[in-house]
């Protein structure tokens, strides 16, 4: 059980709490002395110019805000006293060591660890050890706060076979605390089969596959600061990328990596990605299954490589008083070598010039000349040489070239035959002959969709290669299309990615039916499949509610089970009003913690306008919740990834009934139920969808 609080008459030395609390703030103290060495530090006699200077300012700054603490974030969450020294032999006798495990490394002055990195090896027991593994620790203990004072600990003695094994109070208590603001790190709190997953390999490729409350996205996030404590130079150069679905997402998770002391890492959405043009316009649901379809790559490589054409006539480069002729069969073979090779629309074109320039440099060592590389550099400049190129191998403006696909029926038709139907032509012509609409004149004119913009970054890369990163996190992955899958491929060729998502909770059109199909679109193929069933976050009864869904949603998925021991609180409540459902939000803010009102995107003007009539403050997802208002108001398309204390989700048929076919609005619905934390309200006035029921 959780040890008491000292009282103030307790010797220092007797009480084990007020101890801890000593080396709590001894090690703060120590904390606050690197931050003070890394800003005294002088660099002005160390560098040998400006841009050195530029760059190890910039390093030394980052430093400083890693070293920041957070005063209401523990410094330390556990310790490891360890039988024998870690890397010793086992002697009989050897002395074992003891560490604090927190989010990240601290030493005092002689350099001596008080804090060590919960991502170091020496740290890992503290989440895998058990009654049946100890891996030789004798005491793992764990600390409760409040805010960021020490409040309790608990001790388990994993070497002693006198004690049985038992679940920790604290940590449940941890799981189970309410919560304000936005997402938590999870650190203290990671279990055995998630850190299996936070710490594999930078080689391999990762798909997390994860229902409600199992934790998949604090996983994904935590492997990233793992990876990035372990390949620290690597990962430095090539770079890392955390990829969410909206900013609301991106907004709420966006401190999880700085409280572990990781500031480097970007974070984006898929249209950041592929920002070529200004997206303005939309597409029905069958444009945009259309466009998100594999089948586009093969029209766009067509299209893009039907403006090679084989040279007709020879080609004649003047050189002062000399010229030299090629024929046009060489010019040909030239043209075909290059089509076979395994190289970017774009590197062939710059690599022709140089082709007929040695081609020319041979001609001249042949009649007993001496050229050298300046005199190829300047023949593949020849006005002649840039002429013939120009015709053969012209330049390809990717934005010009999608313009081109979806406006003019014939060049679609000739590139898309045997590829796409005429159906499907016609579906994603932005003006199909009969139509009497007018097609878009130039590439700024257009109203580009989102869908638009995955085909011209498809394009822009058959012409030029994507620049590669080190790591990819790419989240809520199930409602990606396979272009979009890779597009997200391209920002990872040589490095690796973690792939996390639920199918069960694919809410697009286009969503992927499996993980083996979506890595094979995302280039890793040989990915490893790991599957989370334990839920944390979702009481059981609600869970064991919104599982009613999964027969009809994803058959083949094994339900969460939660394993927390609060079985929440669950209500179905049949109204004849918003202002049952409000008076639903006014119970729950009675409660510690955040409140969520979701509802069908249509029915969110009318609920804004119910709260503001009652008095009641109400945030839209991504801002930030405060002390004085605690309710976010949430379109169920937005509500995916996001979590509160306590959720009132209005009117479920109105959710299933804004998408546009039944799986989708069921899916969107297993969504909307799952975002309870502690407590869910469900209120309507018509039927539950008889799925529920």
């Amino acid at each position: 059980m959780p040890s008491m609080p000292s009282t103030p008459s307790t010797p220092v030395d007797d009480d084990p709490l007020a101890r801890e609390r000593a080396h709590l703030a001894a090690s703060r103290g120590a904390l606050r002395a690197m931050r003070e060495d890394a800003e005294s530090l002088d660099i002005s006699d160390v560098t040998a110019n400006w841009v050195n200077a530029q760059i190890l300012e910039r390093q030394i700054e980052e430093r400083i805000k890693a070293l920041a603490d957070l005063s209401d974030t523990p410094l330390f969450f556990g310790r490891l006293d360890y039988l024998h020294a870690p890397g010793a032999e086992q002697a009989e006798g050897a002395e074992g060591e003891q560490f604090y495990i927190g989010r990240r490394h601290v030493h005092d002055g002689d350099g001596d660890p008080m804090v060590i990195d919960w991502r170091a090896p020496v740290s890992q027991p503290f989440y895998r050890a058990s009654k049946k593994d100890p891996m030789d620790v004798g005491l793992r203990r764990r600390f409760g706060y409040t805010g960021g004072a020490l409040t309790a600990y608990e001790d388990e003695h994993l070497s002693d076979p006198a004690e049985a094994a038992r679940t920790s109070k604290l940590l449940q208590r941890e799981i189970e605390r309410p919560r304000v603001g936005p997402m938590r790190d999870i650190v203290a709190t990671i279990q055995p089969e998630q850190d299996e997953i936070v710490r594999s390999g930078l080689g391999g490729t990762v798909c997390v596959q994860g229902g409600p409350g199992t934790g998949k996205t604090a996983v994904g996030l935590h492997r990233v600061a793992y990876l990035l404590y372990a390949h620290r130079e690597r990962l430095a150069r090539t770079g890392t990328l955390v990829i969410g679905p909206n900013r609301s997402f991106l907004h709420y998770i966006e401190q999880v990596l700085p409280a572990l002391g990781e500031l480097a890492v970007r974070q984006g959405t898929v249209d950041d990605l592929v920002a070529h043009v200004e997206v303005r316009g939309t597409d029905d649901a069958a444009a945009a299954v259309v466009k998100g379809d594999a089948r586009m790559a093969e029209v766009l490589r067509r299209a893009v490589y039907s403006h090679v054409s084989m040279p007709s006539e020879p080609l004649v480069v003047v050189r002062g008083s000399r010229r030299w002729r090629l024929p046009a069969y060489e010019l040909e073979e030239m043209v075909r070598e290059l089509l076979d090779r395994d190289i970017r629309y774009g590197a062939a074109r710059e690599a022709l010039p140089q082709r007929i320039a040695h081609a020319v440099l041979v001609q001249m060592e042949r009649s007993g000349e001496a050229p050298d590389d300046r005199v190829q550099d300047a023949v593949a400049r020849n006005s002649a040489v840039k002429a013939a190129v120009k015709e053969v191998w012209p330049a390809v403006d990717p934005a010009k070239l999608v313009l081109r696909l979806l406006t003019d029926a014939d060049f679609l038709a000739e590139h898309a035959k045997g590829v796409l139907s005429e159906d499907e032509q016609k579906t994603i012509l932005w003006a199909p002959p009969g139509s009497g609409r007018r097609p878009a004149r130039s590439v700024k004119a257009a109203r580009w969709s989102a869908a638009d913009a995955v085909l011209i970054d498809e394009a822009t890369d058959i012409v030029e290669r994507t620049h590669s990163l080190g790591h990819v996190v790419l989240d809520e992955a199930q409602d990606l299309s396979p272009m979009q899958y890779r597009a997200v491929g391209r920002r990872c060729t040589t490095g690796s990615a973690t792939v996390l998502g639920d199918l069960a909770q694919g809410t697009t059109p286009w969503a992927t039916r499996s993980w083996q199909e979506a890595l094979g679109h995302l280039g890793k193929a040989d990915a490893v499949i790991e599957e989370l069933t334990a839920g944390f976050r979702v009481p059981t009864d609600v869970i064991t509610y919104a599982s009613r869904l999964l027969p009809h949603i994803a058959p083949g998925l094994t339900p969460v089970a939660s394993v927390r021991e609060n079985p929440g609180f669950f209500d179905l409540r049949p109204v004849t009003g918003t202002a049952e459902t409000v008076a639903a939000c006014e119970e729950l803010l009675r409660n510690e913690g955040s409140t969520g009102l979701i509802a069908a995107d249509a029915r969110i003007p009318a609920l804004a306008e119910a709260l503001t009539a009652s008095g009641i403050g109400h945030l839209a997802p991504g801002e930030e919740t405060t002390a004085e208002t605690r309710l976010t108001l949430v379109p169920a398309s937005l509500a995916k990834g996001l979590e509160y204390d306590y959720v009132v989700l209005d009117e479920p048929q109105a959710v299933v009934d804004g998408e546009p076919d039944e799986r989708t609005g069921l899916r969107r619905l297993y969504v909307a139920l799952t975002r309870a934390v502690s407590g869910l309200i469900v209120t309507h006035t018509t039927p539950l969808p008889p799925q529920l029921t």
